[in-house]
This record gives structure tokens, C-alpha cells and sequence, in this order.
């Protein structure tokens, strides 16, 4: 049962099931009510009023004790001290009452939370008034962008790519007509507030079996959800409520379109791998059919974002697919949220050979309207002398930061070191929207 499920029914319970036993709130309720009384009499005491006729009896005894603790000098005072104590000790009785009977209904819809339940809501609530982020692009990229996002604002709004025509994705595209779930599913698991396990478990790629090789777990249950709705993009907010994720995930275009390239011989070539496996310099890409329509719901995050992120990503199969789908580049243009560009580390064998970071800009430049962006982040930091050797067995070089051509060309730029090295070079999630959030708040 969904938790807002679980939340409505056990508030829905009859009034006489809650007295039950085995519910655990009556001694809770009683601790609450007696506190509150105690504290009533209290109050009286402290400040000296008439009681109320049906507390005659109350209002005997006190008198008597009042007026033998007057006979002595110090009298009013120690009377005063009692109702105050019995004013506080009232308070402290009926907290007590209150926050046991708030733990046992929240342990009884989530033990784990239950525990830290203070933390819980804080949380939850500060994120629920953060900024609204839109993340743009796909792969691995866009993907360790959201898991530093979603520790700002919960109000994250993630636009990604459905070109890939690769792996799972790819097959599941062929044999089931869907769109490639596998950044889909990536940016649904960084945005996940589920437990670790189910992470895992979305994450998780079969080995072996008869066709089930090579598909990930997440992969295969969008398929199957998209089967029992008949809606792809319902399919992934039923798998968003699975994994309890803070913001959304909406693909660019619920067209099936595939990506094709001009490339420097004028020979054109389809498909993601095939573009990313040529040894030819890209000089064009294109959506076919060319009129993707893009999602209303994706166009109105835009339009009301603080702040968009293009990237990281590949540029020419991540980011700029998304870009040609119908009025998304104008949508970003005439935004008057902060716009933030993300340029890669490292590049791209086949798609980025020798490309330096104002390189990247001019290849986004040439797919859309000028000046779709503000700033353009830069990572400075060389990673390692062995990973860099890793990395050009592979083809891939370091992004040289040719920072004054990216300022030439009109763009302020956001430069540091942006990277984690560990056996690959990767952005830092968490280094690079603590730069690109501490952007966003002194514009604010």
C-alpha cells in the first residue's frame, strides 16, 4: 500500500478502534489529558482566580493550604512556586503525552522514519520550498547532476533524452515499440528517496537467461508499467511513486524519434551508437521525424524555473538531442531563470575528439538559438597522471579550459575543480550544485 495510502486509512480509523488494545495510544491520550488538567489547576493556582463552581471541592483545599502557608512570611511566595510547578509539570506531562502518540502513529506508517521523525518532516519541508531546478540532458551526466540537486529543493524537474538506441534500451525499443527507458531509469534512481535496496534493485542487470542478459531490473518493470497503463509517461510517475523520488522525470518528446548526424564527409548516419562509433568529425545533428513535439509539462517547468542546467553530458547524443525537439530551445531563451551550461571533463572518442570547452559551447551554439545559457561551468582540476593515461588508451583527453574564448564569445564563466577521481573521472554531484546553487543565491 502506497505511504499516502497507509497515511489515510490508519487516520480514517473509526474512533473506537483507536482505543483498542495493541494500538498503543491510550496510555498516551491519558498521559496527554492528565497533564492538561494538571496544568489547568496549576494556572489557577499561579494566579489566584475563583474557581469554577465544579471544582468547589479543589477550591476548599487550596484555600486551606493557602492559608496556612500566608501564616508564615514567605507564604505567597511558596504558593506561587507550587502553581508554577504544577503549571509546568502539567506542560511537560501533556508534551510527553503528545509526542509518544505522534511516534506510535508515525512508527505504525514507517518504522525507520518514525524514529527521526522531527528530522523527517524538517526535511521534507525545507525541500518542498526550494528553488525550481530543471535538469537537461541524459546519460550518466545528467544523472550525477540530480543526486546534488535533490539535496537542495524537491522541486526538481529532469528532461531527458529518448534517443538512445543502445543496450537494453535499445532492444527493449525494438522489441516492445517503447521509448528507451535507461536514462529515464538513472535519473529516476538518483532522485530516489526509497531505500538503498531498492536502488539496488533498479539498478541491478541480469547476467544471464534467455533474453533477460544485459537488461536491468528498472528497465524491464517501466516496460512492463507502460504495458499495464498503456501510457509511457504515466508509467513513469507510477515507477517515481516506487521510489519515493524527489522532483520528476519527464522524457523530452514521447515521439519515437532517432538521432541522425551530417557528418564532415557530408554522409549522413542514424542511430546514437552508430553516430558515437564513426571516426568522422560531427558537423550537424538531427531528430527524425524533425517535428517532435515536446511534453506541455516539460515546457511549463521551464518557463517557471529558477534555474536551468544543460548538462554535463555528451553533447551531441545528451544534450542537443533534446534541444531540437520542438520550442524547448525557445522555451530556455526567453526563461528568466539562471542558465547554467556544464561542460564535460573529459572527451568523447567519435563524438568530442579534441574538442576544448568553449568547443563544446560552439557545437550547442551551432543547434539553436544564440545565447540559450548564462554561465558556463568549467572544470579546471587535471585529474590524475594515471587516469588520464587510462583514459587515452581509450581516446578520451582532459577538456582543456580555454576560459578566455568561452569569455570572448560572451558567457561569465563558473570555474574550479569540479571532479571526482576515483577509477573514472566523473563530476562530483555534490562540488558542482554547491557551486551552481551558491550562483542561484546571490542572484536571489
Amino acid at each position: 500500500m502506497p505511504e499516502e495510502r497507509r497515511i489515510h486509512h490508519i487516520l480514517r480509523l473509526p474512533s473506537a478502534r483507536w482505543l483498542k488494545p495493541g494500538m498503543l495510544v491510550k496510555r498516551w491520550l491519558l498521559l496527554s489529558m492528565l497533564g492538561t488538567a494538571v496544568m489547568f489547576v496549576g494556572l489557577l493556582v499561579l494566579i489566584d482566580v475563583q474557581f469554577p463552581e465544579w471544582l468547589t471541592w479543589l477550591h476548599r483545599h487550596v484555600q486551606q493550604v493557602s492559608l496556612r502557608l500566608q501564616m508564615g512570611l514567605h507564604g505567597r511566595l511558596v504558593l506561587t512556586l507550587a502553581g508554577a510547578g504544577l503549571a509546568l509539570l502539567g506542560l511537560a506531562m501533556s508534551l510527553i503525552g503528545v509526542r509518544g502518540l505522534v511516534r506510535t502513529i508515525a512508527c505504525a506508517i514507517d518504522p525507520v522514519a518514525g524514529k527521526r521523525l522531527a528530522h523527517v518532516i524538517y526535511n521534507r519541508r525545507n525541500l518542498q520550498l526550494g528553488p525550481e531546478l530543471v535538469a537537461i540532458g541524459g546519460g550518466t551526466g545528467l544523472s550525477t547532476l540530480l543526486r546534488g540537486l535533490k539535496q537542495y529543493s524537491s522541486n526538481v524537474t529532469a528532461i531527458v533524452t529518448v534517443t538512445d538506441d543502445g543496450g537494453s534500451s535499445g532492444r527493449l525499443k525494438e522489441q516492445f515499440g517503447v521509448l528507451p527507458p535507461g536514462d529515464i531509469r538513472n535519473c529516476l534512481v538518483a532522485l530516489a528517496d526509497a531505500e538503498p535496496v531498492m536502488t539496488e534493485l533498479f539498478q541491478y542487470r541480469f547476467r544471464g537467461g534467455e533474453g533477460l542478459g544485459g537488461h536491468s531490473f528498472g528497465n524491464l518493470l517501466i516496460v512492463a508499467m507502460t504495458d499495464i497503463t498503456g501510457d509511457f509517461e504515466r508509467a513513469i510517475r507510477e515507477t517515481s511513486k516506487v521510489l519515493a523520488i524527489r522532483g520528476r522525470v519527464l522524457p523530452s518528446t514521447l515521439d519515437h524519434v532517432r538521432l541522425r548526424a551530417k557528418m564532415e564527409d557530408g554522409s549522413i548516419i542514424e542511430g546514437e551508437t552508430a553516430i558515437a562509433s564513426s571516426p568522422l568529425r560531427i558537423r550537424q545533428m538531427m531528430l527524425h521525424p524533425p517535428n517532435a513535439r515536446p511534453l506541455d509539462e516539460a515546457l511549463q517547468a521551464i518557463r517557471e524555473a529558477d534555474l536551468i542546467v544543460l548538462g554535463p553530458g555528451s553533447v551531441f547524443t545528451s544534450i542537443i538531442p533534446n534541444l531540437l525537439v520542438e520550442g524547448v530551445a525557445d522555451a530556455i531563451r526567453h526563461s528568466h531563470a539562471l542558465r547554467v551550461y556544464v561542460c564535460n571533463v573529459m572527451t568523447q572518442p567519435g563524438e568530442t575528439d579534441g574538442f576544448t570547452a568553449s568547443d563544446h559551447v560552439r557545437a550547442i551554439e551551432a543547434h539553436c538559438p544564440p545565447r540559450l545559457f548564462d554561465y558556463v561551468l568549467v572544470n579546471t582540476t587535471r585529474p590524475s597522471p594515471e587516469l588520464m593515461e587510462r583514459y587515452r588508451q581509450s581516446g578520451a583527453e582532459f577538456v582543456e579550459p580555454d576560459i578566455d574564448r568561452i569569455r570572448a564569445m560572451g558567457y561569465r564563466t563558473i570555474v574550479g575543480d569540479f571532479i571526482s577521481q576515483t577509477d573514472v573521472v566523473r563530476h562530483d554531484p555534490y562540488k558542482l550544485t554547491d557551486a551552481i546553487m551558491h550562483l542561484l543565491s546571490r542572484k536571489k
